[in-house]
């Protein structure tokens, strides 16, 4: 077997970064638990603060250092992102029981085929956790034991087999191992920095003097006993919760932590190969006063998607065109992003030339955005009537972002001027909203029809159209197409019964693209 462990060694400091804005973020941060820090960032590394100073120490060395209380649920949330992120890549994925928990472990032995081996899998698994935003130490092993102790110690690391993984723990620190922790200064005092030191010691000896469960994990480390473990099981649905360090009082605010979800809800998503159709973000707000109702401090959002999707960009873009329409009672102090409507189906294929499908994901995430914008019903398409009657052949529908286009008629493309390919222009792609009377006149003896000024040429007709008896606006027709002297088709036509009092009978309907 050959196990990928994931160890995040800045996971709680990066949980509580994520709560915090983009700018708050870069600014020195510590997280403190009993009064002592934790663990720093570089910025405040840089000021001089380390972990196991006291609280007064650090905040007299650095005073505009940010801290954050050590959360232990705010930390598991994290880390079962990567768990779900390190799922589609095999479904034998771990959460290593250390105290606390900060390792993930992957068996990815029949993964490595299907990925173009290990290199190219552990690129590919780098990418997918990106998003989360976390520092990473990546190591191959044979155990999932071995892989998970040196994960600890070193950032990159491969072991292609047993031997290999045996070499490794050998240079291994002894307080790797849960009883070298516990026992770390009788360790030193015999002169036990190694593992490799530990193995040379007898084996009874040290049950003796520390108990059997250092013999239990040194042996599971270098495969000497078998080490079975309980796969992750995704939950039926997505439910994350981000508590907010400082209120969000503005949009921006509110989108960091956002995205933070929605990396978490992609990573669940990716974990069983679906893409999700709608989705919730939940904000609960400052409370005004003791007297507020309960629920009156909490607004939700709901997001409807056209077309399944899980790419994190396109919802971040939905999400910030909602929000930027909806006006908060108060400021936000906890987010809570909740997802079961999905869709399971297969990935899209990568193209290399466009397809008619990829012009329509394009054409179905604008309808999307302008939706997300606007509102549904601002949004809307020219749909076809069944009527002969051009002003009512065609009526405004709600755009429906998953309806394929139809594709243009060949007849409403053609440049040719001859009267035998002019005689295909059925109907033009302009309408005028009113149809506008066209005058005739004498020239040189014969009568004809004018249109701005120049005479028209009819190059094809009658199209008689006869209708709309049902709804009291009948109408009686001639249609004609002609021509301007400078080629332009233009579509006219002549009332059959002209109005009572109407000199003119003649009419301009629309223009040919």
């Amino acid at each position: 077997m050959l196990w990928i462990a994931i160890h995040l060694p800045l996971l709680s400091l990066e949980s509580f970064a994520a709560t915090l804005s983009l700018d708050a973020a870069a600014q020195p941060l510590a997280l403190i638990d009993a009064q002592a820090i934790l663990a720093v960032n570089a910025p405040a590394r840089a000021l001089g603060v380390k972990p196991g100073f006291k609280r007064a120490t650090a905040l007299a060395l650095a005073p505009q250092l940010t801290l954050g209380l050590a959360d232990l649920v705010r930390d598991a949330q994290a880390l079962t992102a990567v768990a779900h992120a390190a799922l589609a890549f095999t479904p034998m994925v771990v959460i290593q029981p250390d105290d606390p928990p900060h390792t993930v472990l992957l068996e990815v032995q029949a993964s490595l085929r299907y990925f173009g081996g290990l290199p190219a899998l552990q690129l590919r698994l780098k990418d997918a956790l990106a998003p989360l935003g976390h520092r990473l130490h990546i190591v191959s092993a044979s155990t999932p034991l071995g892989a998970a102790l040196l994960a600890r110690v070193q950032p990159d690391l491969d072991c292609a087999d047993q031997a290999a993984t045996n070499r490794a723990l050998a240079r291994a620190p002894v307080w790797l191992l849960g009883p070298g922790r516990a026992h770390w200064e009788a360790l030193q005092g015999m002169g036990l920095h190694t593992i490799d030191d530990l193995k040379r010691v007898p084996r009874d000896g040290l049950a003796r003097r520390f108990g059997p469960v250092v013999l239990d994990e040194l042996d599971r480390a270098t495969g000497a006993r078998p080490d079975p473990r309980e796969p992750v099981t995704l939950p039926p649905t997505f439910d994350s919760r981000l508590e907010l360090f400082a209120r969000a009082d503005t949009t921006e605010q509110l989108m960091h932590g956002a995205a933070v979800l929605l990396a978490r809800l992609v990573a669940w998503l990716s974990a069983q190969h679906a893409f999700v159709r709608r989705f919730t973000l939940v904000m609960e707000h400052e409370k005004r006063s003791r007297h507020d109702a309960p629920g009156s401090g909490i607004t939700t959002l709901e997001v409807a998607l056209a077309e399944p999707s899980r790419d994190s960009a396109h919802l971040l873009v939905l999400l910030r065109e909602r929000l930027s329409q909806l006006q908060l009672p108060a400021p936000t102090l906890d987010l809570r992003l909740h997802a079961e409507d999905i869709a399971r189906r297969a990935a899209p294929n990568t193209e290399l030339f466009p397809t008619p499908a990829a012009e329509h994901e394009g054409l179905t995430r604008l309808i999307e955005r302008l939706q997300a914008r606007l509102g549904r019903e601002q949004v809307q398409r020219l749909v076809p009537v069944r009527d002969h009657r051009p002003e009512h052949a065609t009526a405004w529908r709600t755009a429906d972002a998953q309806m394929r286009p139809a594709r243009p008629r060949a007849t409403e493309q053609a440049t040719s001027h001859e009267g035998a390919n002019a005689a295909h222009l059925v109907r033009p792609v302009w309408l005028l909203q009113k149809p506008e009377p066209l005058p005739e006149r004498d020239v040189a003896g014969e009568r004809g029809l004018w249109c701005e000024g120049q005479p028209l040429l009819l190059l094809s007709g009658p199209e008689r159209i006869e209708s709309g008896w049902w709804d009291f606006e009948a109408v009686a027709r001639d249609y004609y197409i002609a021509q301007l002297p400078g080629g332009a088709l233009v579509w006219i036509f002549r009332e059959r019964v002209p109005a009572a009092g109407a000199n003119l009978s003649w009419f301009l309907q629309g223009r040919f693209g």
